[in-house]
């Protein structure tokens, strides 16, 4: 059974950088799509980034589009978000999450393999 556990959450100030981590255990991510998604209080979740399984090919939201950089390394079983120029409306808990298959998509109801989430805050 796939688990996966975000890390590299924190507070950052308005402008900086953050690299968050989601390390996989108890299976391979290789064939699976992974996604990052995110939820501020009071919203709905938003899919931020995903890279498909066999083609690593990326997706961004305009939202993130260019200050959001989504990457993976099989070696270490981890996927990473790179997350530059952050501002204040980017707070929220960022997931990770799997689906099966080569797919290039943040359907959220197709990823069937979430992490527990890690805070980011972006304030003064």
């Amino acid at each position: 059974q796939l688990q996966l556990v975000e890390s590299g959450g924190g507070l950052v100030q308005p402008g900086g950088s953050l690299r968050l981590s989601c390390a996989a255990s108890g299976s391979t991510l290789d064939g699976y799509t992974i996604g990052w998604f995110r939820q501020a209080p009071g919203k709905e979740r938003e899919g931020v980034s995903c890279m498909s399984g066999r083609e690593s090919a990326t997706h961004y939201p305009d939202s993130v589009k260019g200050r959001f950089t989504i990457s993976r390394d099989n070696a270490k079983n981890t996927v990473y978000l790179q997350m530059i120029n952050l501002k204040p409306e980017d707070t929220a808990v960022y997931y990770c999450a799997a689906a099966p298959g080569d797919l290039l998509t943040l359907y959220a109801p197709l990823y069937n393999h979430w992490g527990q989430g890690t805070q980011v805050t972006v304030s003064s």
